[in-house]
């Protein structure tokens, strides 16, 4: 392989890792090589499970550390989180998972009357703590350094300790017929968990996530109850989920 190849390889790389998906056309233009180059590097990326090839381009495979998915696509996410703080309620307990979304969502939730918010995150955990009228939950388990999420058996059995009357939970991924999409297995098996317990599940994922597919299967769609993204509930991108459960 040249240097030439090897440095454009690189390149790609770091627009995935930056952004977490890239697409052919513009890689092509902005790299000055045909669209058939790029799709060859993206091929040898895939190999190396450095990429997922989707059509039109590529999306960063793996999961990545808390830290980097937490500056990603920030302006939605900040859209997404004041959505779902009106969903919230009072009373009662509702569980949020592991992601970046769900953090701004715990530091939006305003003094409550006898709320308790069950979550495998470490830091929403310390986001909530001591916040007058919230009792904060933390499921324990096996730190996983990838995602700063808790998994494991005893993440996935307190998650079923608690009765919610909400979930709110993320995804790597959704798709109309696959429904939502983990990076890995532990981290489906913890949301499963804390779905089967609530009554209501909230799915939560910004616009770049719609239509992807990550590693692990985990809800199918007909078991949402409400879908939110950053987009307005009538834009043509949620058409495929909006006979499947309420958009928002």
């Amino acid at each position: 392989m040249s240097l030439e190849s090897i440095d454009r390889l690189q390149r790609i790389r770091a627009v995935l890792d930056s952004t977490g998906r890239a697409r052919v056309a513009e890689l092509a233009e902005n790299l000055g090589v045909s669209e058939m180059t790029v799709r060859r590097d993206l091929g040898l990326l895939e190999d190396k499970g450095l990429a997922q090839r989707v059509r039109g381009g590529a999306v960063a495979k793996g999961p990545q550390p808390f830290a980097d998915r937490f500056g990603k696509n920030a302006r939605a996410k900040e859209r997404i989180a004041d959505k779902l703080a009106a969903l919230v309620g009072e009373g009662g307990a509702i569980g949020i998972d592991a992601s970046s979304t769900m953090e701004r969502l715990a530091a939006r939730l305003a003094p409550a009357d006898d709320l308790t918010v069950l979550t495998n995150s470490p830091e929403s955990f310390a986001a909530l703590s001591g916040r007058t009228g919230i009792t904060a939950l933390l499921t324990g388990g096996q730190l996983d350094p990838r995602s700063g999420s808790l998994v494991g058996p005893l993440a996935t059995r307190a998650a079923r300790d608690v009765i919610l009357r909400s979930v709110f939970l993320s995804a790597a991924g959704i798709d109309a017929d696959l429904g939502t999409t983990e990076t890995t297995l532990e981290d489906a098996e913890v949301k499963l968990a804390l779905a089967d317990v609530s009554g209501q599940i909230v799915v939560a994922v910004d616009s770049s996530k719609l239509g992807q597919r990550a590693t692990a299967r985990c809800l199918p769609v007909d078991r949402i109850d409400i879908l939110v993204t950053e987009l307005d509930p009538d834009h043509p991108a949620l058409e495929p989920f909006r006979d499947r459960c309420e958009v928002v």
